[in-house]
């Protein structure tokens, strides 16, 4: 059965109507979404101030130079339930070190609003039955009978390259593939990122990720061609003893330039300012619990625990906005698995 309250009947409608016919090539402001929501329940945890701190199998995701500090190979898991059951999102990671001072890797991530429904031709006339087009004509009205579900679907691979360019200097470069689908439309998107990490210190880290360096072609099959313009991502951590464990603040910066100005933080005309902050106690390498504050204005908690071979994540958003206003919670979980063994680590 549809759920009307889930999605408004003229939903589809407006999605369609988003998707012009007409061969054009425009910026899309938000065409980049699936590739801001983030991956890994410890990073989300701390409200995605991850640049400077990815270095495990995410780093594919965050900042593909922090591939580089992997010793191990690693394979990664995440389940999100994103606004509440509104949205599937999930991810899948594995990264392999090679030789001495490179690394490998591979992210999945699959973003889906299913059961949708398709009132195009639901729409009809009270008075004789027969199907309209115009929702604006006083007799308009939907046919339940006649109303289909299509999903939209969102696919990005990223395949990373990362190496120890110096001895306190990471570097690492993504390409990524982006496969969209609404209905019957369908796009295809190739776009690349380049990062580094620098460790100033033992205790200070700094990091650099450009998305979209090029800037990211989407084109739909419709003709219609949308651009996702870079963001740059700027972020820095240091690291603490406390009680017997190890504290770590981290703070990153997007600087985008697609004009969103209202909708980011604050602006310079086109160029948007978007903060993460974090913080993520981790006790002798057992357990940790985490906090933070991100882009979309969510407070995120988090804790994990650190079994043989195993790490377990989980983390939980939510919006700041009024009760009656607010989103449904998000919650995700993560795992990460480390073949920890003598023959798997790195030369």
């Amino acid at each position: 059965m549809i759920s009307y309250k889930k999605f408004p009947p003229t939903l589809s409608i407006l999605l369609f109507l988003s998707i012009s016919i007409n061969a054009q090539t425009v910026i899309g402001k938000y065409a980049g979404e699936l590739l801001a929501i983030g991956v890994g329940g410890r990073a989300l945890g701390m409200g995605g101030a991850h640049t400077a701190v990815a270095n495990d199998v995410t780093a594919g995701y965050w900042n593909p130079a922090g591939l580089a500090s992997l010793d191990y190979p690693q394979v990664a898991l995440m389940h999100e339930e994103h606004f509440g059951n509104l949205v599937n999102y999930n991810y899948a990671g594995v990264a392999i070190p090679y030789g001495t001072d490179y690394s490998i890797g591979l992210s999945v991530m699959r973003l889906s609003v299913d059961a949708i429904p398709d009132t195009r031709e639901a729409l009809i006339d009270r008075n004789t039955g027969s199907i309209i087009y115009n929702i604006y004509n006083p007799a308009a009205l939907i046919d339940p009978s006649k109303v289909k579900e299509f999903n939209n679907t969102d696919w990005a691979f990223y395949l990373t390259f990362a190496t120890r360019y110096y001895d306190d200097l990471d570097l690492g470069v993504n390409v990524k593939v982006i496969q969209r689908n609404i209905a019957e439309y369908t796009a295809t998107g190739i776009g690349f990122d380049i990062g580094a990490v620098y460790h100033m210190s033992d205790k200070l880290l700094l990091g650099a990720n450009i998305q979209d360096v090029t800037t990211t072609l989407v084109a739909w099959s419709t003709g219609r061609n949308e651009l996702i313009s870079p963001t740059a991502k700027i972020g820095a951590a240091y690291k603490l003893e406390f009680l017997g464990g190890i504290i770590t603040p981290a703070m990153d910066l997007d600087l985008r330039f697609e004009g969103r100005e209202f909708a980011s933080m604050f602006n310079i005309g086109p160029i948007s300012f978007d903060l993460h902050t974090g913080l993520e106690y981790d006790y002798n390498d057992l357990f940790m619990v985490r906090g933070g504050y991100n882009d979309v204005k969510q407070f995120t908690v988090g804790a994990g625990i650190k079994l043989p071979k195993l790490n377990i994540d989980y983390s939980f958003a939510r919006q700041t906005d009024s009760e009656i206003n607010r989103l449904p919670d998000t919650h995700r979980i993560s795992l990460i698995l480390t073949l920890e063994q003598d023959k798997y680590k790195r030369d």
